[in-house]
Parts: C-alpha cells; sequence; structure tokens
C-alpha cells in the first residue's frame, strides 16, 4: 500500500566490552542483531587489546560514561531487550546495576563473563561480587558457560549432574532462569534450568573448526533478540542454539588465531 510505513524493528541493547578483532563483545553482538533483523545500540563497558590470538590489555570506561549512555539510550529507545556481556570493573557492574534498578527493561540477558577464552581476566574479584550480589537477580535469564558456573558458585562443573547442582545454587543465589552452556564439554549439551520446574538438556554435536570465538556472546545475544521476537525461554534458547551451530559450520577463516564465529 502506497505511503504505509515499515514496522519499526526490535531494539536491542548490547552491553559489552570492545574487541578490535570484532569476534566478541559489542562488534560481534551488533552483527548477532542484525542478523536476527533486530536494531542494535550498545554501551562500551570496557576498550581491550586484542586478536584472535587473544586479550593483552582490558581498560574499563569510567563507571559514570556508562551511567550517561545508558540514561542516554533509554530516554530515547524503547528497548525490546537488554544483554549484558563483560562488563570489566566493579565500577562498570555497579553503573549497571543501578540501572536496571531505575528502569524496568524487558529481557534482560547476563552473560556473567569472567575470564576470555585465553585465559585473560576480563573482570576483577570485586566485580564478580557485584555480579552476584546485584546482577543476578535482576536479570530474566543468565548464560554462564561451564567454568563461570563453577566460578560463581564454587560447584566443580564438567558434567550435566554437576551442571544441575550449579544451577540449583544460582537460583539460590536469585537468579530466576538459568542456561549453563556446555560447549567445552565433550559432549556440548546446554542446561535450562526455571526456578521450580525440571531442568530440560539442549543436546548438541561436537563441530570441528577453529572459528569458535564469541560463541557466548553469539549465544547469548540471539538469546536476547528471540526473547524480543517473542519466543518463550525454550523456544529461545533452542532457536539460539541453532544459531550458533549454524555460525560455527559457516564460519569464515580470519586471523591466526581462534576466529570469530560470526
Amino acid at each position: 500500500m502506497p505511503g504505509r510505513k515499515k514496522p519499526q524493528p526490535r531494539v536491542i541493547l548490547t552491553i559489552a566490552g570492545y574487541d578490535p578483532s570484532s569476534g566478541a563483545g559489542v562488534t560481534a553482538d551488533i552483527k548477532t542483531i542484525a542478523a536476527h533483523g533486530c536494531y542494535g545500540v550498545s554501551c562500551i563497558t570496557a576498550l581491550t587489546v586484542q586478536s584472535t590470538r587473544g586479550v593483552k590489555r582490558v581498560e574499563p570506561i569510567p563507571g559514570r560514561l556508562i551511567a550517561e549512555t545508558l540514561e542516554r539510550l533509554v530516554d530515547d529507545l524503547r528497548l525490546s531487550a537488554v544483554k549484558i556481556g563483560m562488563l570489566g570493573s566493579a565500577e562498570a557492574a555497579q553503573a549497571v546495576a543501578r540501572f536496571l534498578k531505575r528502569h524496568r527493561v524487558p529481557h534482560v540477558v547476563l552473560d556473567p563473563i569472567i575470564r576470555s577464552s585465553s585465559g585473560a581476566r576480563l573482570i576483577s574479584e570485586k566485580g564478580v561480587q557485584v555480579l552476584k550480589e546485584q546482577l543476578l537477580r535482576k536479570a530474566f535469564v543468565i548464560t554462564p558457560n561451564t567454568d563461570e558456573a563453577a566460578a560463581l558458585t564454587g560447584v566443580k562443573v564438567t558434567n550435566v549432574h554437576e551442571m544441575e547442582a550449579a544451577a540449583a545454587r544460582l537460583h539460590l543465589l536469585g537468579a530466576r532462569n538459568v542456561i549453563i552452556t556446555g560447549g567445552h564439554l565433550d559432549a556440548p549439551h546446554d542446561l535450562i534450568s526455571r526456578a521450580g520446574q525440571p531442568s530440560t538438556l539442549l543436546m548438541g554435536r561436537r563441530i570441528s573448526g577453529r572459528s569458535t570465538h564469541g560463541t557466548g556472546c553469539a549465544f547469548s545475544t540471539s538469546l536476547a533478540c528471540e526473547l524480543a521476537l517473542g519466543r518463550d525461554l525454550p523456544e529461545a534458547a533452542k532457536a539460539a542454539k541453532r544459531f550458533v551451530t549454524s555460525a560455527i559450520r559457516n564460519a569464515p577463516a580470519i586471523g591466526k588465531g581462534i576466529g570469530p564465529v560470526i
């Protein structure tokens, strides 16, 4: 029909670090958001010096700048979902926690990033405490991998039984919904745990290849998009897992280290 306006895309906010190689962080998140037909906006929490070969340096962004950025975005845009990734510092984590306390935003997905895949620490111990004490309960769903789940709970996570034990501990810490991603396990299954309901497994198969940098970012961001598009949590998680699986299979061979998944 002539003159008919196009429907407005869902706006997804990513709060994360900046990876100059675009394998993870805000630039990878924006690519994932665009792939879902949504519109991505971002708040950078930290600058990093890194490439596909690993992280060399992390420089956190001041909390006041993060707070100002978030307030300006929420004042201007109707957010359909928020994905929180690397925070970089306790100051950044506190700024985000205060933002979520002031504004009721839908579909908050928290990917509690503690270390990079190359082993570099991406948030301080104090920052982890802020994650546990303030941010877990403010998220709709959290998406730790097995190492992150272990770090947050003190529970060793090497199999499905231990994933369930860690998820139970995360619920006690205040998390409403938990998806523990098991990409590092021999059988790369993910566990979905919703408080008061039986847990379910998302079955997976090992895919060969070296382009796996940013899988956690891609999964959590895809999940946020799928929730914003109206899927319930189990269906959104299945769709996000399919997205990541396809991305790994079709990832280009970029860089001399662990290449980007998207």
